[in-house]
């Protein structure tokens, strides 16, 4: 198991664990130590606008960010109480596996090899994506398609490199990686002309767009080519800690879908709703069989919002990145959002 483990993580990019010393080591409580510490430790981007980035003194600003953040008002009743850990893509599992960090929530996609082989549970899906490409407009390509023969700046250590070799092979078409470690390279790499395209999670791409010296030469292409789900995860061995990160989410998300919001939360604990009433702890002890307070998903949406809120706050169309909810909206409203009941 230790041999195929270790091709596995060679193959992904990744750190091989050196025993399974370091998954069970999750076993130990990870809520009693985070709250014994004072503090989540959540493994973060190392700087993506829209999901997780610290300014000049650093403070964290991102939609990865708030999701910690929620975590840490569930527990604290304080969103303040996180220390975001920036974590490259090719660093991210193994700081997680190690117990370098509590939770990693950093646009990282759940696949089924990472899931069933390193030793990690991922939760719910928090964001939608697909891998997407961006070229200078001046190059007059309008579909991926027309790429033959093209140079394509991508990350090293991400499911991309494997999404971008499947698309041109299943089209017959050639083309030139270029490969880099970091998000930061890859991207001045494009900025500087060593390729003809940057290719990346459609959402990154917006993002990234806005660090070129000149934006507006560059354009996002159509073509959507692989399925993204962005999701947090744990270790295994902590089915406690697994279960509140996960409903953590799914109480965000309830939250909005019925019109709980941070501009109402107040007013909305004197809600004669039975739905409302078990959300908020007015009704049941839910918040309780996750080693929380009854008014757990109060203190979230007091201090960070419900999901509709935080997509909008650093995503969406009043942001710089112009995100549409698309697949991402409530399931009510044509997206996927969908949340199991509190009851």
């Amino acid at each position: 198991m230790t041999s195929k483990l270790t091709a596995l993580a060679a193959a992904l990019g990744i750190a091989a664990l050196g025993a399974t010393a370091a998954i069970s080591s999750a076993a130990a409580a990870t809520l009693d130590q985070v709250k014994q510490r004072g503090v989540l430790q959540c493994g973060s981007n190392t700087g993506l606008a829209g999901f997780g980035v610290p300014n000049d003194k650093g403070q964290w600003t991102g939609f990865d960010v708030d999701m910690c953040r929620a975590i840490a008002a569930a527990i604290f009743d304080d969103p303040t109480k996180v220390k975001f850990v920036p974590l490259t893509a090719k660093d991210r599992f193994t700081a997680l596996q190690s117990g370098e960090v509590d939770v990693l929530i950093r646009n990282t996609t759940w696949t089924m090899s990472r899931d069933t082989s390193l030793g990690l549970n991922f939760t719910s899906v928090n964001y939608y994506d697909g891998q997407g490409f961006m070229v200078r407009k001046a190059l007059g390509v309008k579909s991926a398609l027309e790429l033959n023969g093209a140079s394509i700046c991508v990350q090293q250590g991400t499911t991309t490199e494997l999404n971008l070799a499947d698309f041109f092979r299943s089209h017959n078409i050639k083309y030139e990686v270029v490969a880099f470690a970091s998000s930061s390279e890859t991207v001045k790499a494009y900025d500087s002309g060593r390729c003809d395209a940057f290719t990346t999670d459609a959402s990154a791409l917006y993002a990234e767009r806005l660090r070129l010296v000149n934006p507006d030469e560059s354009m996002v292409l159509p073509e959507i080519i692989s399925k993204e789900p962005f999701a947090a995860a744990v270790r295994h061995g902590d089915d406690q800690w697994y279960d509140l990160v996960h409903w953590t989410l799914f109480a965000m998300v309830n939250a909005e879908d019925l019109g709980v919001s941070q501009a109402n939360v107040t007013e909305q604990l004197q809600s004669q709703s039975p739905e409302v009433k078990r959300l908020l702890g007015a009704e049941g002890n839910y918040g309780e069989s996750i080693g929380l307070t009854k008014d757990w998903v109060v203190r979230i949406v007091k201090h960070v919002g419900n999901y509709g809120d935080v997509f909008e706050r650093n995503l969406g169309e009043k942001t710089p990145l112009k995100i549409k909810r698309g697949l991402n909206a409530l399931w009510t409203k044509g997206g996927l959002m969908y949340a199991p009941p509190i009851r």
